[in-house]
């Protein structure tokens, strides 16, 4: 019989995702393996295959559809001897559209980007005949819409839904606000006394990613921008950019903020001097040849690989019931794309040597910026690594990514006046930072740590045996 082919779950973590392309139209046939999709989640991009074989009859949800929900059905697949009343059985029962059925969930659990609505959906028409679900002549209009429409002052009796059944989503009311019309009361439009009426309110564009504007306009920012935006902005008064948070930002900063709210950092600064380490990555550079150029972040990543072995008290994670001591050590590193970071993973880096993990690194770095990371790639981590130091940083403190419990900051090498012998010298000096989770890492803990660090960092040959 034909059966709904339902967003995946790429991680243990994923919740929702954007369908980003279809590679499959309807009507094609596919084979078992096959990929036939690509999602985005807040990390990476990934390839979805067809698990089983059949004619893709119907999709469900269209490319480019954002915040679809895991086991939110996107497709119908048709296999042998199903007829077309059995597609049409199959897509009803999933609720088509997928995104929008699952708005009145996401709503009322307070999320404002709960609703994804097809991209494509004709825009709205006023209209004589609106959406009514036949209980005593209520608007039908989905949770968001609603909250859309109450806060812009717009009546959705003049709107003609485009969703399920004539159902009004958001799409639907952000191209009425587009389109200029005008609030059902003046009293709910914003207002300053600087501004224009309520009716002459200024147009927007739907959902936009970026808008500009002088510093008051609701509809400037976005139609489904929350009341804690429209607020801020409205209070500015002065001009402004929005540009609109992507999942991985949201990501980033719900979980540095858990962190720093639920984590009891503290922090351990130490100097290391590393004339030795540049001349000694001079020479293994140079001995290596094409295709293998060692930076001064993987010494970094190999002495704290190194440190975590020699003090396995900081290689461990905080737990209510008991203190998790890892076995392996996987060092997580920092790597700055476009509209955030991620942490790709060197797996067992105390047993890799500094070509190897050089070599990795490179080829992570790289496919992490274009998105194509898998996530047993970039998910776990024993310990993270931070440099700033190509940025000039001089050092800084960097934030803990749990469950992990400690993270090295390092910063950029200059020259600085040392003290050697009694008497004043001109050394490279690398400033590093270690930040612990207190229930963890002890202070003790932390500087032995840290003392094995500067140990192998400023005697590298040390790091080759």
């Amino acid at each position: 019989m034909a059966q709904t082919i339902l967003m995946p779950a790429l991680s243990p973590t994923m919740t929702e995702g954007t369908l980003a392309k279809w590679l499959v139209s309807a009507g094609d046939k596919i084979e078992s393996g096959q990929v036939i999709a690509e999602i985005e989640t807040d990390k990476a991009t990934m390839e979805v295959e067809a698990v089983d074989e059949g004619v893709l009859a119907e999709i469900l949800v269209p490319e480019g559809t954002e915040n679809v929900a895991v086991n939110t059905p996107i497709a119908v697949l048709k296999e042998e001897g199903d007829d077309d009343a059995a597609v049409a059985e199959a897509a009803a029962g999933a609720g088509a559209p997928a995104p929008a059925a699952k708005a009145e969930e996401v709503e009322a659990e307070g999320d404002d980007a709960g609703e994804a609505e097809a991209a494509a959906a004709p825009a709205p028409k006023a209209s004589a005949k609106p959406a009514a679900d036949g209980e005593g002549g209520r608007i039908k209009a989905s949770p968001l819409a609603r909250r859309i429409a109450s806060e812009a002052g717009l009546d959705l009796s003049g709107l003609e839904g485009t969703g399920p059944h004539g159902r009004i989503v958001k799409a639907d009311v952000e191209a009425a606000i587009a389109s200029g019309a005008k609030p059902a009361e003046a009293s709910k439009a914003p207002s300053r006394s600087d501004a224009a009426p309520a009716a002459e309110a200024p147009k927007a564009t739907p959902a936009p990613a970026r808008q500009t504007g002088g510093g008051y306009s609701v509809a400037a920012i976005s139609a489904a921008a929350s009341a804690q935006t429209r607020d801020l902005v409205d209070k500015l008064g002065m001009p402004y950019e929005a540009e609109a948070n992507n999942g991985m930002r949201k990501t980033i900063a719900r979980r540095l903020l858990d962190a720093k709210q639920t984590v009891p950092h503290f922090y351990l600064t130490v100097d290391c001097v590393i004339d030795r380490l540049l001349a000694v990555r001079k020479e293994l550079n140079e001995r290596a040849g094409d295709g293998v150029k060692i930076s001064v972040n993987d010494f970094v990543v190999r002495a704290s690989a190194l440190s975590l072995r020699k003090v396995p008290a900081a290689n461990a994670a905080w737990t209510d019931e008991a203190v998790l001591r890892f076995k392996d050590v996987d060092v997580s590193v920092a790597v700055a794309i476009d509209g955030g970071l991620i942490t790709p993973i060197i797996r067992k880096a105390d047993t890799k040597g500094l070509a190897a993990i050089s070599s990795e690194m490179r080829d992570l770095a790289t496919r992490a910026r274009d998105g194509k990371l898998k996530p047993e790639e970039y998910q776990g981590g024993t310990f993270s690594v931070s440099n700033l130091g190509m940025y000039g940083i001089r050092e800084f403190s960097a934030i803990i990514n749990p469950p992990q419990s400690a993270i090295l900051a390092a910063g950029a090498a200059e020259q600085r006046p040392v003290v050697k012998d009694g008497a004043l010298a001109i050394a490279t000096v690398m400033t590093v930072t270690l930040s612990c989770d207190h229930r963890v890492v002890d202070g003790a803990v932390g500087a032995q740590f840290l003392a094995a660090f500067k140990k192998l960092i400023e005697d590298p040959l040390s790091m080759l045996l």
